[in-house]
Parts: C-alpha cells; sequence; structure tokens
C-alpha cells in the first residue's frame, strides 16, 4: 500500500455526497475528529494516460545517452532511474488530478494534510486510492437565547466611593523621611539583605539596595515582619522557609538564613480629605463635585461590566448547548497563537521566554499542553458563534471592515508584519468574522433587553468599544486564519491544490 500527503489551504467543507461518473467513482465517508473518508476509483484507462504522460516527463528531464532530450523510451528510463520510476511518476501525476477533481466533485475543502493511501496501482486495472482529511466541523446549535439568567448590576455605595477618593489620597501623597520611630506597616524603605543556605549566599538570595514597601508581601511571606519596628541603621537576622510553590524548585519549600539592613525609612503624608484637595485633582469645584464625578464613573463601569458578564455568560450558555467534533488542526493553531501572546507577555515583563521555561523547569511541550484546554474552547467558542452570526443573519459591511484596517494601521504604524497581515486577504477575513461575532453577540444583548424593558439598560460605552484588530499580533505574528472563518468560506480552486510529501510510491 501507497501513502501520500497533500498539503490544503484551509477553508470550509461542503455536503457530502456519492458521485458515480463513468470516468471516476468517489464515496466520501465521515470520520472521527471532523475528517471525511474519500474512496476514490479511476478507469484503468486513466492510470495508461499517466504512465504515457510519466515517460514523457522524465524523459524531458532525464539525461540517457543516445537519447536526444524528451526521446529515451521508457525501458531505458527504468534502467537509469529505477524499475519503478516511470510508475512512481504515473502514480503522482494521477493522485494530483484525481484528488483535485473529488475534492471538487464533493465539494470537500480540506483543513489541512490529507493521508492519502494507493489501494491499487497496477497497469491494465483500475486504479483506486483513500484519503483522510481533516474538514471543517458541522456546528449544531442547541439553544441560545432562553437562558434564565440576568444581567447582575453591582450596587455604588458611599463607602466605594470613599475607597476611590482614598486611593486617590494615597496617589498624590508626600514622602517624608521618618527619623523619631521604627518602621510600620505601610511606611515605604529602602533595605539591603544577604540569604544563605547552609552559610553559603545562593542565586537572587541578596540585595544592596531594595525598594519595599511593608506590608505589600513583595517577598517571601513573613519576611517584612521582621523589618517593622527597626529603625534606620538597625540589622535583623532570621531564618525563613520558602513557600513549597515557589517559583524556583530548588528553594520552594526550603528554609534559608537572612541578614537585614534598613537603610532608608520615609512614610506617606496624605493630603487632607477637602475641597482644596478636590480642585487639585481637576475642575472640581469642590470635594462633593469630586465624589458626584466617582460615583458617576463607578456607576457606568457598573454598567459597562455588567453587559461583558452578560455577554460571556451568553457566549457559555450557547457554546454548552451545541454540538460539534473540533479538528485538530485548529486547536493546534490556536495553541500557536496562545503561545505567541504568552511571549508578548513575557516580553512586556522582561523575560526572555528560554529564560522562563530554565526557571519553571519547563519546555514547550509542557507550555503546549497546558495552554491545549483553554485552545480547545476557545475554537469551540469561535465555531458556535460564527454559526450563531449565520443564524441570526449579521452582516459586516466592506466599509466596515476598511475602516477597522484603518485602525490597525494607526495602532501598530511601527509593526510592519502586523500591517501587513491586516492588509492581506486573510486579515481582512480575520477582521470580519471578529466583527461578526462580536455584533452578533452585541445583538443578543439588545434583544434581550427589549424583551424585559424592566431591567435597567446597559448602554454601550463610547470610550470602551473595542476594535476588531486590538490585541491581534499573536494572530499576524503566524499569519493565522480565524477558526471561524473555515465555516464561512467557499470553496475556491486555488484551496483544492496539493503537494505531495516526498518520495514516490512504489
Amino acid at each position: 500500500m501507497h501513502r501520500r500527503n497533500a498539503t490544503i489551504r484551509v477553508a470550509a467543507a461542503r455536503r457530502l455526497r456519492t458521485y458515480n461518473p463513468r470516468a471516476m467513482q468517489v464515496s466520501a465517508t465521515p470520520a472521527a475528529h471532523s475528517s471525511v473518508r474519500l474512496e476514490v476509483e479511476l478507469p484503468a484507462e486513466r492510470l495508461d494516460r499517466s504512465v504515457e504522460e510519466a515517460t514523457r516527463r522524465l524523459a524531458k528531464r532525464t539525461r540517457v545517452a543516445g537519447f536526444r532530450p524528451g526521446k529515451a523510451p521508457r525501458f531505458m528510463l527504468e534502467r537509469v532511474l529505477g524499475e519503478k520510476a516511470v510508475m512512481d511518476e504515473a502514480v503522482e501525476i494521477l493522485l494530483q488530478q484525481a484528488y483535485r477533481q473529488a475534492l471538487d466533485d464533493q465539494r470537500i475543502v480540506p483543513l489541512t494534510q490529507a493521508e492519502v493511501d494507493v489501494v491499487q496501482a497496477e497497469e491494465g486495472k483500475a486504479f483506486r486510492f483513500t484519503a483522510t482529511v481533516q474538514v471543517p466541523p458541522e456546528v449544531t446549535l442547541g439553544d441560545y437565547k432562553n437562558f434564565n439568567f440576568e444581567p447582575e448590576i453591582e450596587s455604588i455605595d458611599d463607602a466605594k466611593v470613599q475607597k476611590v477618593v482614598d486611593e486617590l489620597r494615597d496617589q498624590n501623597a508626600a514622602l517624608r523621611t521618618v527619623e523619631d520611630r521604627p518602621a510600620e506597616k505601610g511606611d515605604l524603605t529602602v533595605v539591603g539583605f544577604v540569604g544563605t543556605r547552609d552559610g553559603v549566599p545562593f542565586e537572587g538570595g541578596s540585595a544592596e539596595r531594595m525598594p519595599l514597601i511593608l506590608g505589600e508581601e513583595r517577598l517571601i511571606p513573613g519576611f517584612e515582619d521582621h523589618i517593622v519596628g527597626l529603625s534606620p541603621g538597625e540589622s535583623v537576622e532570621f531564618d525563613i522557609n520558602f513557600p513549597a510553590d515557589y517559583t524556583d524548585p530548588d528553594l520552594a519549600g526550603q528554609s534559608a538564613h537572612f541578614a537585614v539592613e534598613l537603610k532608608e525609612l520615609r512614610e506617606k503624608i496624605l493630603p487632607p480629605e477637602d475641597d482644596e484637595f478636590a480642585r487639585s485633582m481637576g475642575e472640581f469645584a469642590d470635594l462633593a463635585t469630586l465624589r458626584a464625578e466617582v460615583r458617576g464613573r463607578l456607576e457606568r463601569n457598573a454598567l459597562d461590566h455588567a453587559r461583558h458578564e452578560f455577554a460571556d455568560r451568553i457566549i457559555d450558555y450557547a457554546v454548552s448547548n451545541a454540538t460539534l467534533d473540533l479538528p485538530p488542526v485548529l486547536v493546534d493553531q490556536e495553541v500557536e497563537v496562545m503561545h505567541d501572546e504568552f511571549r508578548a507577555t513575557l516580553a512586556r515583563q522582561g523575560i526572555a521566554e528560554p529564560a522562563y521555561l530554565k526557571a519553571t523547569n519547563q519546555a514547550e511541550t509542557d507550555l503546549h499542553a497546558e495552554f491545549r484546554p483553554r485552545a480547545e474552547g476557545r475554537v469551540k467558542t469561535l465555531l458556535v458563534l460564527s454559526k450563531i452570526a449565520e443564524a441570526e443573519e449579521t452582516d459586516v459591511s466592506d466599509s466596515d471592515v476598511e475602516a477597522e484596517v484603518a485602525e490597525a494601521r494607526r495602532r501598530y504604524s511601527g509593526d510592519a508584519k502586523t500591517l501587513t497581515y491586516f492588509d492581506s486577504a486573510r486579515g481582512r477575513a480575520f477582521i470580519r468574522s471578529t466583527l461578526r461575532r462580536t455584533r452578533t453577540v452585541e445583538a443578543l444583548i439588545d434583544a434581550w433587553l427589549a424583551e424585559h424593558p424592566e431591567h435597567a439598560g446597559l448602554p454601550h460605552l463610547e470610550d470602551d468599544q473595542r476594535s476588531a484588530v486590538a490585541d491581534a499580533q499573536s494572530a499576524a505574528a503566524i499569519g493565522a486564519t480565524d477558526a471561524a472563518i473555515v465555516v464561512e468560506a467557499e470553496p475556491s480552486d486555488e484551496q483544492a491544490e496539493t503537494r505531495p510529501a516526498a518520495g514516490a510510491p512504489a
């Protein structure tokens, strides 16, 4: 049995049917993991013609002594190239033609590589092969409208307003050097310390001058408690245990000795909570005006948060009621997107991925295994929302897409790769699909609110309208195709092209 792989671009599958013309017979059967098994049979004369074509092709590109280019007969080519060379080439030619024709006949556009087995390839006999290929899944929607929950809006009371005012005072506090008392929780300190294990300093366990706000527990739990009560210039020594889940596995759960010196001590002096403070924060006539503005912002944020949470619950409800079989290739792609998002997060923190993997004693495969369950959830959500958008006939105009492309040019003006992605057909398809999903969910929310006029409204906040290109650099980084696009696209000639794997069938 011979094996071939065909690389196929991402696209959509359509209905399966049996096709029985005189020249070729094709049957298609659904298989596991959102795949289809094709069984193809061609008459013997098709293979005979491919043998003739293979002979001509090989003769043109093979130098055979005593023959002009293109004139060497089959038996001489097989003497030079091997007895199976012509048949291998013929099978290659026929597979390319028949596989593409079978895809067109069945209106199937595979998602990725097809596993092709040549069952019979003998001159004078019918040519038969099978091809198993992943296809976009059939999404069967369940209920996504008749949910029994409603938006939950956080109430804003005086205590929550006061908390914000206190935070504003803290952010605008002055700092004063403390000389007349020991350190207390909330003080700003500068400390130096040396950590040892069995009398030997360990990596990352020492610092000459480290800023520390007592009470924030930035270091090992309990470390800062030993500093409380010290005055500048004083030192303390103590033993402490690292947490069992500490990021460095060599230190996790282990005991260490620390010698700590308090080098500087300062305290925050909060501004008085009065009208003058309010005026210093902006165009506020007095403290009451500031409080009113804080309350208004908190109430608007509460409505916006309620709308977002309501949207998430609707999505979870719709996804949980839908049925589909996820193609592994779409999950694999989403894992790569998540991996790129993770790299970007590390980069923003100034951490190189190899350093992170070493510190956490992980390999890239461990990360992918960790990402995979969430990737499956993300892909399922994209596909279900796309199906709902189709059912609800949600439309996105070309002008809407172009407006988002313009936003991408503004947002990512210095990122040539991202801009190229969004200027491409694939990037524009990503934008259109994202907009369709967003508008579909927003329409479901608005429809529910219209049916429940007794409920407080959840207006769209103009300053919180997320662009379809926001946070999309990870998709652009790998040239991703939105998973939902595969159930929206139409098959094309280009999408049915094949590229056989190395090695010819025997």
